[in-house]
Order: structure tokens, then C-alpha cells, then sequence
């Protein structure tokens, strides 16, 4: 059987994941101080929630820092298909912390509030950090969509499928936790209003919970996604579809026996394919046929960085030389 023909590799730094992520950990790391700050002035559990949600959010954008620059090493002779699965590692510890720091902690302050009770304070405080903290994870958040937004349309496809199915999971991850964010400061507002109103920590408990359970679930989402790309994801059914199309149409190749292609980063993806020769073409067209196969794959979809193509004999012959025809 001859030996996968030619790879290439080139590294790509996310710099523009790198950018995103960095606003989000500075914006993060500010308001968890002030949250924490307003939270012992105003007695509120749910603003404890909050900051306890700001700090886990710190700790996850630290931890995908760490997965963009380690993710981005090139290859080398121990690690041949490069760094770029790490990336996923990284990030589901970050899932993880978000889970740890700040459901856990939200949903165990929830119900310390309500089978204890708590006196309400002043809420003076927390309102003024609760108004100055969306702000910040406002920008945060308009700053991961418009990234989000652009990839969207440079893979000219809708916003949220790209959201769903992108590979960047740095920039997903800062997307839905601003946006939990966003929403866990609207309960705490609405958590401490309700305190203000009645006079009852009833609200405020209610509100830690809701952020707990609003936390869960982007954990949850997240390390999903992060736990799919470490088993190994595909390109979609249409890319894969589109991949045989462009093999095909190359001169001297009859037919894809067998494609196989993983995801190995954000925007790294490797396609191996067991491929039927026509029977009268000679060595020498074929090595072409393989370089021509890479250079189309490549130039439709920059996201493919490895290339293995493995002659292989048709059915028809296999069945002819009294083969197992399914290689």
C-alpha cells in the first residue's frame, strides 16, 4: 500500500480570539472585586453570587489563554499533527471552573439565603456596581459577537449555527458567559429590588439560584462542546460532501473509497482519504493527481492544513483479484 503523500502545516496564532479573550478577563477581574465589595456592604447574597460568577469567569479566561497559546505551538517531531486538540483540553478545565467557582457556590449561597434568611443592607451600592459591571460585560460581549459575527460571515453561514458548531471555543465561551453575565446581573438587580420592596431575602435567595442554574447550563454547554472536539468532531456532513466533490473532480481520480476528516482546531482540519486511481494512469500522474487533490482543497476550504491521499484498488478490481472488495 503506498505511503500518504505530502503534508502541510501552517500555524495560525488567533490573535483575534487572543484580543477577545483578554477584554473579557480584564473586565471580569474588575467587577468581581466591586461585586464582592458591594456585596458585604449590601448584605445580598445574590450579589455574593455574582461576584463569585465574575471570579470563576476570570479564572476561565486565564485558562483560555493558556489554551490559545499553548494551542498554537506548531508541530514538531514529538507532536507530528501539532498542539492544536490541547486547546480543547484547556478549555474544558475552563468549563469546569465555571461550573466550581461559580454554580456551585451560587446555588449553595441560594439556599443558605433562603433556609437562614438574611437581613437586607443598603443596596445603594450594589446598584451602582450592578449598573457599572453591565456596562463592562456589555463591551465584553459586543466585543466576542463582533468576532463571532465576522467568522459567521466569512463561513457565509448563520449566526447562531455558527455559534453552535465553531471550533473557536475561546470565542464561545466568552459570548455565553457575558451573556450570563449579563443576565445573572438582571437577577441580582431584580433580587435585591424585590428585597428592597418587601423587606424579605426571600428575592435575593431566589435570584442566587437562578444564577446557579444559569451557570450549570453554560457549563454544561461548554464542556459539551470541549469534551466533542477532544473525542474528535468531523467537518459538517456538507463540508465532507463538498470535499469528495472537489476529490473527484481531479484528472486520474475515479472515486473516494473512504474520507476521513477531523476537526483539530479553530482553524485546522485534517482530511485522509483512501482514493480509486484510474487503472492506466501511471506513477507519475498520480503523484500530480495528489498535489492537484491538495492544492483544490486548500484553496475551497483554508481551514484544511493536512492532506493524506492512499491509493487504493476500486471494488471492481478488488473483486477481479478475489479481494475483500471494502478496504
Amino acid at each position: 500500500m503506498a505511503e500518504p503523500v505530502r503534508e502541510r502545516h501552517v500555524t495560525d496564532g488567533g490573535g483575534d480570539s487572543t484580543f477577545t479573550v483578554i477584554v473579557a478577563a480584564l473586565a471580569n477581574l474588575g467587577i468581581a472585586i466591586a461585586k464582592a465589595v458591594a456585596g458585604v456592604l449590601s448584605g445580598s447574597s445574590a450579589m455574593l453570587s455574582e461576584a463569585a460568577h465574575s471570579v470563576a469567569d476570570t479564572v476561565t479566561e486565564v485558562l483560555l489563554l493558556t489554551s490559545l497559546r499553548r494551542g498554537a505551538r506548531p508541530a514538531d517531531e514529538d507532536h507530528p499533527l501539532g498542539h492544536g486538540p490541547e486547546r480543547y483540553i484547556w478549555a474544558l478545565l475552563a468549563a469546569v471552573a465555571t461550573f466550581v467557582g461559580g454554580a456551585v457556590f451560587a446555588l449553595y449561597d441560594g439556599v443558605h439565603s433562603l433556609t437562614h434568611g438574611e437581613e437586607p443592607g443598603d443596596p445603594l451600592v450594589a446598584y451602582l456596581v450592578l449598573a457599572v459591571a453591565f456596562l463592562l460585560e456589555g463591551y465584553s460581549l459586543r466585543t466576542g459577537l463582533k468576532q463571532a459575527r465576522g467568522e459567521a460571515r466569512h463561513y457565509k453561514v448563520p449566526f447562531g449555527r455558527y455559534l453552535r458548531r465553531t471550533p473557536d471555543t475561546a470565542v464561545k465561551a466568552v459570548v455565553m458567559e457575558d451573556s450570563a453575565a449579563l443576565a445573572g446581573l438582571l437577577l441580582a438587580a431584580g433580587g435585591l429590588l424585590g428585597g428592597q420592596l418587601t423587606g424579605s431575602g426571600v428575592w435575593d435567595g431566589v435570584a442566587s439560584l437562578c444564577i446557579g442554574a444559569l451557570l450549570l447550563y453554560v457549563a454544561w454547554v461548554l464542556g459539551r462542546a470541549n469534551a466533542g472536539f477532544l473525542i474528535g468532531r468531523p467537518l459538517p456532513r456538507t463540508v465532507r460532501d463538498r470535499v469528495r466533490a472537489e476529490l473527484v473532480a481531479v484528472e486520474h481520480i475515479e472515486a473516494v473509497l473512504e474520507l476521513t476528516t477531523l476537526v483539530q482546531g479553530p482553524r485546522e482540519a485534517l482530511v485522509a482519504a483512501k482514493v480509486d486511481f484510474r487503472d492506466v494512469a501511471t506513477a507519475a500522474q498520480i503523484e500530480w493527481a495528489c498535489e492537484r487533490a491538495e492544492q483544490r482543497l486548500r484553496e475551497e476550504f483554508p481551514i484544511v492544513r493536512r492532506v493524506y491521499l492512499d491509493p487504493t484498488p476500486g471494488f471492481a478490481q478488488r473483486r477481479s483479484e478475489g479481494l475483500n472488495p471494502w478496504p
